[in-house]
């Protein structure tokens, strides 16, 4: 596998995505070539139950069908942005004229696809409007004396290199990240674990996780970066106040 295809399948396994489309057979031929394409796929058929999912959990990317029962995909545009929902949107659409099309991307959609469509060209667009919203992440992570490299998932805490599994160094990455801040245990499970329902079994793994994560981190050092905030959750940051 190239960089360039092993920086894709990293994209891929980071991007949730909420599909809304209440046609039965539309949507799970969509969850079927999105997952088999390494996608996390929600989907719900009405726009007030996206509405309700988006409010509650975190999505890089929506494919919104327009004509649905209830509220209308316009509508569900509008309720998103009026709550200062941005995640990105990519309408799908019978409606191709050009009227159709601005009234869509004026309520606030970021991409607009018109049916029949070939699957090559939704997975495009879905890449474009992902990446789209968010936010460039530092190649190079420094908090104190331990530094993390995005790109090669290497850890070196006082320029000794640390021996990490996947998973302890997607969660400290996501730690360093937000550096200063207070994690909950629900933020792990959801962006680290892509698990939506928290679970004391899990909470159990992400305590275990962050345990090794410390032995590995901070043993030995004056300075100890990974704290527990009792009640709230885990900051990695360079004092204790």
């Amino acid at each position: 596998m190239t960089a360039e295809e092993q920086l894709s399948e990293n994209f891929k396994r980071a991007v949730r995505l909420l599909v809304v489309e209440d046609e039965e057979k539309v949507a799970s031929a969509l969850r079927t070539g999105l997952e088999r394409d390494g996608y996390e796929v929600v989907v719900e058929g009405t726009g007030e139950d996206a509405c309700f999912r988006l409010g509650k959990e975190g999505f890089d990317a929506v494919v919104l069908d327009l004509n649905l029962p209830g509220w209308d995909g316009l509508e569900v545009l509008t309720t998103m942005r009026q709550q200062g929902l941005d995640v990105p949107v990519l309408v799908l659409t019978a409606r191709d004229s050009l009227d159709d099309r601005v009234v869509g991307l004026d309520a606030g959609a970021d991409d607009y696809l018109v049916k029949p469509f070939a699957f090559a060209e939704l997975l495009a667009r879905i890449r474009s409007v992902a990446r789209r919203g968010r936010p460039a992440e530092p190649e190079q992570i420094t908090v104190e004396t331990l530094s993390i490299d995005h790109a090669t998932r290497r850890v070196e805490r006082a320029g000794h290199t640390l021996d990490l599994t996947a998973k302890e160094f997607d969660l400290l990455h996501y730690l360093a990240l937000h550096a200063r801040q207070v994690v909950s245990r629900d933020t792990l499970a959801r962006e680290v674990w892509r698990e939506t329902a928290r679970s004391t079994t899990l909470d159990n793994v992400i305590d275990v996780h962050i345990s090794r994560l410390r032995r590995k981190i901070d043993e030995g050092q004056p300075v100890k970066l990974i704290q527990t905030v009792r009640g709230v959750g885990f900051v990695l940051r360079e004092d204790a106040d």
